[in-house]
């Protein structure tokens, strides 16, 4: 095998092992409403007034979120997802 096959063998190997390996750290993290820093917050929000990690405008917002290990949400004061939407009705 020439150097740019095993190259190429290598690159595929390993493009697989990490795509393979990305469901298994989403079973292992949970959306946690109510904890990011103003400017810390994972994605967008709940009420839609922003659609981006780090916009968060306050400290610990029921409506903005962090990807926390699984488990861990109710530990730090946090919120789950239902949680979050009930309080916003």
């Amino acid at each position: 095998m020439n150097q740019r096959a095993m190259l190429a063998a290598t690159a595929a190997t390993l493009m697989t092992l990490a795509l393979a390996s990305a469901p298994v750290a989403a079973q292992e993290k949970e959306k946690c409403f109510g904890i990011a820093k103003a400017g810390q917050n994972d994605c967008a929000n709940l009420s839609g007034s922003h659609s981006c990690a780090g916009q968060a405008k306050v400290d610990m917002s029921k409506d903005d979120w962090k990807y926390v290990a699984k488990g861990t949400c109710k530990d730090m004061k946090g919120l789950s997802m239902d949680d979050a939407k009930k309080m916003k009705s």
